[in-house]
């Protein structure tokens, strides 16, 4: 019960494996063809999902049904606080102004709306489905309980996180920011990490796949410096993850569970004259035990999937096309972007106007930074633009999305301070490591 389910998660969320765009995960393989299988319709399936949530949550205000206000997980899933309502019936109307094209230019655009629907929702929904159906394979059978035991003498004194997280930084790495998110949300959902916990991992440790980092470097003409740039990226992430947390907003969190009750007992604690293995072993052993049937599990992963797409996709919609529309139709990046003019000039990043554009705008989406870069006569401004995006890190068209979305207890102004905070500790790094390289 421990063995033969965990190392299929192992297998599904963490082990590379070749595909026609290079190294993946199985569960992207299984998102390609999901993809594929639905093919031109996924539109359709993506709106037609967005629009029963909406009228779903409608009639749960107004009718007020016992059957869903008296069932927790329905509840939870269609009758959300008067702000998240909101916010799910916006991402519909979106949705519907988007595929009738009826909607305003600033709204339905091609960088906008259009993009957000048509760029990320299709990738979102498959990920969401099979993410939220297999993630029992890694959070359910006792794999987290060993790699807990074994990372906590790493993850505690580095990070002041529970060994387990390390489970969602490799997942997130190898394969999706949004699976770190899932599984962090989930995590929280059932008292394994404290608030503090919950929010500097998915702030921290759901990080950009290898896949994605990819595609950044490339949009600015710079594959052939691939391995310095990701390895770059990794060299500043970690920098950031062991300071920023330790910096307010995050350092602020409480050490309470979602209950705001205390953890009584820290589970990765190995006693005095027991081996970490052996400790580890024995509490995932104990875990799979307390699984009294695959049908109880097979019903998480069916409420994980729905709680996903129906909840936290209408989000993504929304919020993503907010920012969007902020990005393209306003001056606030630009403006917020300016301060770092003499920052750049300091550390002697060419072009350090051009480049002080794109410092802020990847809080509305991680990839147009790389795109304004692309147009800069200067590689070295070039790579540490494209470096600087990936390990900011929260971009508001998907991973900022997604954790408003989640349970994980921050906000979108505490967000955006992450943001700026992530920004300026990995700077001045990703700048030494370039004047190294270049």
């Amino acid at each position: 019960m421990f063995l033969i389910p965990s190392l299929m998660g192992v297998f599904l969320f963490m082990t590379p494996v070749p595909h026609t765009d290079g190294i993946t995960i199985p569960i992207a393989v299984l998102k390609d063809f999901l993809l594929g299988l639905i093919g031109d319709q996924i539109g359709l399936v993506v709106a037609s999902a967005l629009v029963l949530s909406a009228l779903a949550s409608i009639v749960t205000k107004l009718l007020r049904p016992q059957a869903v206000l008296q069932n927790n997980f329905l509840n939870s899933l269609l009758n959300p606080s008067w702000v998240w309502f909101s916010i799910r019936l916006l991402g519909a109307i979106f949705v519907l102004m988007v595929m009738t094209s009826t909607g305003p230019e600033f709204i339905a655009g091609e960088t906008t709306g259009a993009f957000v629907f048509t760029e990320l929702m299709p990738t979102l929904f498959a990920v969401f489905i099979f993410a939220g159906m297999l993630l029992p394979l890694l959070t359910h059978f006792g794999l987290l309980e060993l790699i807990g035991s074994l990372f906590t003498k790493v993850m505690r004194p580095l990070f002041g996180l529970p060994g387990r997280s390390a489970v969602n930084c490799l997942a997130s790495w190898l394969g999706d920011g949004s699976v770190g998110v899932l599984m962090s949300s989930k995590q929280y959902e059932e008292k394994c990490y404290t608030q503090r916990e919950a929010a500097v991992i998915g702030t921290t440790f759901s990080a950009v796949s290898i896949s994605f980092s990819l595609v950044v470097i490339a949009q600015v003409g710079l594959d052939s410096m691939f391995v310095p740039f990701y390895l770059t990226v990794c060299l500043a992430g970690f920098v950031v993850a062991l300071i920023v947390p330790r910096l307010p907003p995050l350092s602020n969190k409480k050490d309470l569970l979602i209950d705001g009750t205390e953890r009584t007992e820290d589970a990765e604690v190995v006693p005095e004259g027991q081996s970490v293995l052996a400790f580890g072993y024995q509490n995932a052993l104990n875990t799979a035990a307390k699984i009294d049937s695959l049908g109880s599990v097979l019903l998480v992963s069916v409420k994980n999937a729905f709680d996903m797409v129906f909840g936290v996709l209408p989000v993504v919609m929304a919020i993503g096309t907010m920012g969007l529309i902020v990005a393209e139709y306003t001056p606030l990046f630009a403006w917020l972007g300016m301060p770092f003019v003499p920052l750049l000039e300091l550390l002697q990043i060419p072009f350090a106007k051009e480049a002080s554009e794109t410092m802020v705008v990847g809080f509305a989406d991680m990839f147009i930074p790389s795109i304004i870069a692309a147009g800069i006569d200067n590689d070295m401004t070039k790579f540490v633009i494209a470096a600087l995006s990936v390990t900011q890190l929260i971009f508001m068209s998907e991973i900022g999305a997604l954790l408003l979305g989640s349970k994980i207890p921050v906000n979108a102004f505490e967000l955006f301070v992450i943001f700026l905070l992530r920004t300026l500790v990995s700077l001045p790094v990703i700048a030494g490591v370039a004047h190294l390289i270049f």
